[in-house]
């Protein structure tokens, strides 16, 4: 009989110490939030940004996704709500899939022969029609070549002598004052009236969410704005905004640039109103 540990309590050091890393990470509603905070964002922020509702985000928080309505509904909102925080979301959606049994199994394609069938059937070139249209376009050259000859032969029998014709002295032109072209980038806001209050968003160095509200609170826009979108939004006395990255932000008001240096990942609550650009 021998004395020692059994086999069942003989583990690899190597099954300890994943067990020690699962347990040091977070979860996925503890590493959302943690990126929430340290982006500056309240709940309600990251919900006007993303239209999931306060009490899921706040259930996804707290690692309850009975209220997501299921794996498919939990799995876009991780993804949304990483993406609104700038984190990424694969490692969680990892961790989800992995808590949950794997990945939903994806919908079957459609059967081949459908798309075979619909396909429309490919015709060759018409080369009997461009022939006849070739011999019929060589054929009128000729004839207004030999035409055209005949006339200038006859011309110049008629007459006398020729003598030499001196072109026409060219009348000089004026030239037209050209028109200036405005700016590109001010042309969009240039016109804005003046009892209004008017602000351009563009995303020029990157994407960042905004958010846009008129001077009753009344939502204008919320959404993320990708590089090289822009948006526009008037109102009678000001317009508020919420800006995800200002750093990736240019700015326009009543007609003018913001000079503004907004720093890379900052979040900027700003409220402007009519006349020289002021901020609230």
């Amino acid at each position: 009989m021998s004395i020692g540990n059994s086999p069942q309590d003989e583990r690899p050091f190597e099954e300890d110490r994943d067990d020690r890393e699962e347990a040091a990470r977070p979860s996925i509603g503890r590493a959302l939030q943690q990126a929430r905070i340290a982006a500056g964002l309240t709940v309600d922020d990251v919900s006007s940004a993303t239209r999931v509702r306060n009490a899921i985000v706040h259930a996804i928080e707290d690692d309850d996704f009975a209220a997501c309505g299921g794996d498919v509904y939990a799995r876009g909102h991780i993804r949304t709500l990483a993406r609104a925080v700038h984190l990424d979301p694969e490692p969680l959606l990892a961790q989800f899939a992995a808590a949950n049994g794997g990945r939903p199994a994806p919908t079957p394609a459609a059967p081949m022969f459908e798309a075979e069938r619909i396909r429309p059937e490919r015709r060759g070139p018409n080369w009997t029609a461009a022939m006849v249209a070739a011999i019929v376009a060589v054929i009128g050259f000729v004839g207004f070549t030999l035409v055209k000859g005949g006339d200038e032969g006859t011309q110049a029998s008629e007459g006398t002598a020729p003598t030499a014709s001196q072109p026409p002295s060219p009348t000089p032109k004026k030239d037209k004052p050209t028109d200036p072209k405005p700016d590109p980038s001010d042309s969009a806001i240039a016109a804005a009236p003046r009892d209004k209050v008017t602000v351009q968003v563009s995303a020029t160095d990157g994407r960042s969410w905004i958010s846009a509200k008129d001077h009753n609170g009344r939502l204008l826009f919320d959404g993320l704005l990708k590089q090289g979108q822009s948006q526009t939004f008037q109102d009678n006395e000001e317009v508020n905004l919420v800006l995800g990255d200002a750093g990736a932000i240019q700015l326009y008001v009543n007609g003018k640039k913001i000079e503004d240096e907004f720093q890379p990942g900052s979040v900027e609550r700003l409220t402007y109103t009519k006349g020289d650009p002021e901020v609230g």
